[in-house]
């Protein structure tokens, strides 16, 4: 289980993440808040990208600040945009890559790449450039990469911002049916009825945490009283 203990994060100056404290157990956690909230800084935390100043993550017994390698392994992580994941020259050898740190055999490894192509739709275009994909393709590749490696955990940081609502609801689904445990940070409210938990984020604090019938009135009122 993932674990967030007094957590503070600044920038400068500036406070992003104010004593927070979690623990994330259930299925499908959402993550809620306004731009600055400190949403993605959170979702940064989880696997180590960014070690806070106070406080400390942990997964089980390894720690984000001495064992950040090892929770990478099983915390993955998907950005808004998956142009910033798509680094191969094709989506094949993009799929591949995140498996070589595992020090497969070949044949497991062109196995779990054959895999991941064929579940996510991208096995008509394991020759083609990743960058000339269209968004939810790339998002789907960005996905495939990530869970190829078959992670304990999935983060995904707004990962249909810069989808339309047909690639929006591709994601969606593809999120839905993963066994994998998913702690997703977004501004698309309707991803989150069947979640198990939201959390609604302000000022760098967990200000609501609860179902999302309880949860997204919460977020939207506090919208409203700005």
């Amino acid at each position: 289980m993932l674990r967030i203990e007094g957590v503070s994060h600044s920038y400068d100056d500036r406070a992003v993440l104010r004593d927070v404290t979690l623990d994330l157990a259930e299925h499908r956690i959402g993550v809620i808040g306004a731009n600055g909230s400190g949403k993605s800084t959170l979702a940064r935390t989880l696997n180590g990208l960014v070690v806070p100043d106070e406080g400390r993550v942990t997964l089980g017994e390894w720690d984000t600040r001495r064992h950040a390698r090892h929770i990478r392994r099983r915390v993955g992580f998907v950005f808004s945009d998956a142009a910033n994941q798509i680094i191969m020259p094709t989506v094949a050898e993009d799929v591949e890559i995140g498996l070589r740190s595992l020090k497969l055999g070949r044949e497991e490894a062109a196995r779990r790449v054959e895999d991941a192509l064929v579940r996510y739709g991208l096995d008509g275009h394991r020759d083609h450039p990743g960058h000339l994909l269209s968004g939810g393709q790339k998002q789907l590749l960005a996905l495939a990469s990530v869970l190829v490696t078959e992670p304990e955990v999935l983060v995904c940081d707004e990962p249909t911002t810069l989808l339309d609502l047909r690639n929006t609801r591709m994601v969606h689904r593809t999120l839905d049916g993963l066994e994998q445990q998913v702690v997703l940070f977004t501004h698309d409210l309707d991803l989150l009825g069947d979640f198990d938990r939201v959390l609604v984020m302000d000022a760098g604090r967990v200000v609501f945490d609860g179902v999302p019938g309880d949860a997204v009135p919460h977020y939207t009122k506090l919208m409203d009283e700005r």
